[in-house]
C-alpha cells in the first residue's frame, strides 16, 4: 500500500462522510470496507479507532497513518519470515550457520553444482572448502571466508 497525499486524503474523508456532518461514523467506515470487500468487524475498526465511534478529519489522518504503519510492520515481517525460511533451506544441520558443504549439498540438489565447474564458480573462489568457511546467520560486515 502506498502512501496517499493529504489532498487525496481529503478528498476521501469528504466522500466516506456520506451524511455531510464533517465526522465519518463508524458505519460509513463499515459500509466504505464492505464495498470493496473488505471484511472487518466492528471491534476490530473500534480498536483502530481508539475506541472512538466517529472521527473527523484530523483523526481520520491519524488512522490512515496507523493503518499504514501496520501495513509496513506486516511487509516486513513477512519478508523477514521468507528469509528465515530461505536460510533454513542451506542450514541443513541447524546450527544457524551456512558452511560450504551445506552450501555445496543445496546446489548440488538443485542442479546448480558441478563437480569438475564448481572450482571456478562464484561459490568456490578459494582452491578448497575449508570446514571454518561458514555462512553465519546474522548479518555481519566481516566474512568468515578467507581471502
Amino acid at each position: 500500500m502506498s502512501p496517499l497525499s493529504s489532498n487525496d486524503l481529503h478528498r476521501i474523508f469528504e466522500k466516506l462522510d456520506q451524511n455531510g456532518d464533517g465526522l465519518v461514523s463508524l458505519d460509513e467506515l463499515n459500509s466504505f470496507l464492505e464495498r470493496i470487500n473488505l471484511q472487518s468487524s466492528p471491534e476490530e475498526l473500534e480498536s483502530l479507532m481508539v475506541g472512538k465511534t466517529s472521527l473527523d478529519l484530523i483523526d481520520f489522518l491519524f488512522f490512515y497513518d496507523a493503518i499504514i504503519k501496520q501495513s509496513i510492520v506486516e511487509e516486513a515481517e513477512s519478508l523477514e519470515g521468507d528469509l528465515v525460511k530461505a536460510f533454513k533451506v542451506y542450514d541443513l544441520n541447524g546450527d544457524g550457520y551456512i558452511s560450504c558443504e551445506e552450501l555445496q549439498s543445496v546446489l548440488k540438489r538443485l542442479g546448480l553444482w558441478d563437480e569438475h565447474g564448481g572450482k571456478d564458480s562464484l561459490i568456490k573462489k578459494t582452491p578448497s572448502c575449508p570446514p571454518s568457511a561458514v555462512l553465519p546467520s546474522h548479518s555481519s560486515s566481516a566474512s568468515s571466508f578467507p581471502e
